[in-house]
């Protein structure tokens, strides 16, 4: 029987992955009750950040290997005066790549620090490499099959073309990653989308409400972004501007400097506010609820307000939001997805505008309640960066973009309106929604 110190370092990164995977489960379905909140805080994000960085440790080998072990087979490329640097630059790309998770427990403030940025931009470059490093790996053995005996060559033929496949990773990987930096620091664009509302009050035609997503505050998004954007939404003046969760990643307490823009925020008809998945892992929610509220902002915690008519008084439609999946899974105390709570005397004879964060929660909300009209949702970013993009398309039931379901209903889910951790966008743009409805 092998002993774990006989696997090889991979398995043993796997085996760790594993066990910390399984105190995550164990901490959610024995210990959620019975830790202190803020303990509970602590050691959710501790053992998300170790089993990353555990999963990681598989890829950083194939890194290390391919990147630095190969050459370092070849006499005359180890002994040239720049091996060292390569080595030493290879080993703080892959430090900070690790680090990166680790910034949310320890650099969170009310803009970013430069080692948050520097960490999380060489997470994505880690992403990317490794997508790269596996896809001409797989080209070269489906070369080699292919092409049978016959594709024997000579040994420096065959030096070459295994140096050629990290120089050409390492090349495209730099490349995309500038790419992804210029997009995700662009401002976000504003889209405008007209939505058909049935039922909605003829005197509501052209309302405006203008989605947001996925701000995330935290270790790469900090108040000088949410600044901007509070003045991109207050120049398209909308009637009611709403925000469908993941605003953050961190503690009220710690970035609350940050979130002050959001106090200006002056849309007629209200601003509206309902729980990501991120919301549950800061485990800070109430204080959230508390902070939203003080900027005049409205946490719809499984519930509705009816959005009346500044024309007639009698007419008016019913907006609703749900709490996100996450706290379901998470056990979080007085939160979990009720939607019969949430449209608790909305009936099918006005209107029903839906916040629901994740897409699988708006799918899950239709099969319940096929009468809703309009659904909000965000949480995929749109892939964020390649190649996540495939990835979040088949995860989700709705990827983004405007949906039809049915004769009288529609889904639309916003990119986002920055980003989670990593500062770049490959494939995708982060957007400010201006939704137009229509009555019919």
């Amino acid at each position: 029987m092998i002993s774990f110190k006989q696997l090889p370092l991979e398995a043993k990164a796997a085996v760790a992955a594993g066990v910390v995977f399984f105190s995550m489960m164990l901490s959610r379905s024995y210990l959620a009750e019975q830790l202190e909140l803020r303990m509970r805080r602590w050691l959710l994000r501790l053992q998300m950040a170790l089993f990353a960085n555990a999963l990681m440790l598989i890829g950083s080998l194939h890194v290390w290997r391919s990147t630095v072990t190969t050459f370092s087979r070849s006499s005359s490329v180890a002994n040239s005066f720049c091996f060292m640097p390569w080595k030493i630059a290879v080993f703080m790309f892959l430090a900070l790549a690790h680090s990166s998770f680790f910034t949310l427990l320890f650099l969170v403030a009310e803009e970013p620090y430069f080692f948050s940025l520097a960490a999380y931009t060489c997470l994505g470059a880690y992403i990317i490499l490794i997508f790269f490093l596996f896809t001409l790996g797989s080209v070269e053995q489906a070369y080699k099959f292919l092409a049978g005996r016959a594709a024997k060559a000579g040994t420096g033929n065959k030096n070459s073309r295994t140096a050629m496949k990290p120089v050409l990773a390492v090349m495209l990987t730099v490349v995309l990653t500038v790419v992804g930096l210029l997009n995700a620091s662009q401002p976000p664009t504003v889209n405008s989308v007209e939505v058909p509302v049935h039922k909605l009050p003829s005197t509501m035609n052209n309302l405006k409400v203008v989605l947001l997503s996925d701000i995330h505050l935290g270790p790469t998004v900090g108040k000088t972004k949410l600044a901007m954007i509070v003045r991109m939404v207050k120049a398209l003046k909308p009637d009611i501007t709403v925000i469908v969760g993941d605003l953050t990643d961190s503690e009220a307490e710690i970035i609350r400097p940050a979130v002050e823009p959001l106090g200006e925020l002056n849309s007629p008809l209200g601003t509206y506010f309902v729980t990501g998945n991120h919301e549950y892992y800061t485990s800070d929610v109430s204080n959230w609820f508390e902070l939203l509220k003080s900027f005049n902002i409205r946490p719809l915690h499984n519930e509705n307000v009816k959005i009346v008519s500044p024309k007639s008084t009698d007419e008016w439609f019913c907006l609703a939001g749900v709490d996100d999946i996450e706290a379901d899974v998470l056990r979080y105390s007085g939160h979990g997805m009720d939607l019969r709570k949430a449209l608790r005397g909305c009936s099918s004879e006005n209107a029903i505008v839906l916040l629901a964060h994740q897409p699988v929660a708006a799918k899950w909300a239709l099969q319940e309640r096929p009468d809703i009209n309009l659904i909000l949702s965000g949480h995929t970013h749109g892939g964020q960066m390649f190649p996540l993009n495939a990835g979040a398309y088949f995860l989700n039931p709705f990827f983004v973009g405007l949906y039809k379901v049915g004769q009288n209903t529609f889904v639309y889910v916003s990119p986002g309106t920055m980003y989670f951790g990593i500062p770049m966008r490959l494939g995708s743009r982060a957007e400010i929604t201006e939704i137009i409805l229509r009555s019919p």
